[in-house]
């Protein structure tokens, strides 16, 4: 169930529990790692987005660098990797969001291909109850089944209320979890079976010394980040040999 190119969620955990263990901390638990990795994931994944707002200014300002040097570029390629599109088919009055919608980048009418041509409306997407409001009440601007309009809040509305199917293009929420299940004895220490269902993180395979950095503030370890950047890049240049067998 992992994604390919993920970071690791085992090595997250091999790296905290040696850094608990340099601390004579003991070793985290399963338990207290998957309460805080969701939140670091998150955290990292959070800040992408302001990340890329302020390339964006910068670019606007003439400092983004060009190719496979900007910033923009590198960050969006990133969340790539939470890129996700759905058909959403109409429930009563109302879209029902996808159940792992983070953010929407575009909505659509779901169309067809006619002729070697797609027949998909983009739909305006729009946040605000009271600009929607005046939308509908102007002759002038009434959404219409070429030019539909969408509120977003708790769910979705299309309007007109004629369309019936959309497709959703989102970031998902991130995923990163490491199993509980059948575990090896080995005294002290806990080591889980090799072919437990851990869920490895979303984020990209190099951000992994930054999910064991944020998890170790939250468990309240001593920090040192050389240590860390050291232990992660062992770890996944062993991980790396291993798939070459």
């Amino acid at each position: 169930m992992a994604q390919a190119n993920g970071a690791s969620v085992q090595a997250v955990y091999d790296a905290l529990n040696d850094l608990a263990n340099k601390d004579q901390q003991g070793f985290i638990t399963d338990v207290e790692f998957n309460r805080f990795a969701q939140i670091a994931q998150l955290n990292i994944y959070n800040s992408l987005f302001d990340e890329l707002k302020d390339a964006k200014r910068l670019s606007r300002a003439g400092f983004n660098p060009v190719r496979d040097k900007s910033r923009i570029k590198r960050i969006q390629e990133d969340l790539s990797y939470f890129s996700k599109k759905a058909t959403v088919t109409k429930d009563g009055d109302i879209f029902n969001k996808p159940t792992d919608l983070s953010r929407i980048i575009s909505i659509s009418t779901a169309g067809s291909i006619l002729l070697d041509q797609s027949t998909k409306k983009p739909i305006e997407v729009c946040y605000d109850e009271e600009k929607i409001e005046r939308i509908l009440l102007n002759n002038l601007s009434a959404p219409t089944e070429d030019f539909p309009v969408a509120l977003v809040s708790d769910d979705i509305h299309v309007f007109p209320t004629s369309i019936k199917k959309v497709e959703v293009r989102y970031y998902k929420i991130p995923e990163g979890r490491l199993s509980s299940g059948e575990r090896v004895t080995i005294p002290q220490q806990p080591t889980y079976d090799a072919d437990s269902t851990n869920i490895d993180f979303e984020l990209p395979e190099h951000y992994t010394s930054d999910l064991v950095y944020e998890i170790a503030k939250m468990i309240g370890l001593n920090l040192r980040d050389q240590q860390i950047t050291n232990y992660t890049n062992q770890e996944m240049q062993v991980r790396k040999q291993a798939e070459t067998f």
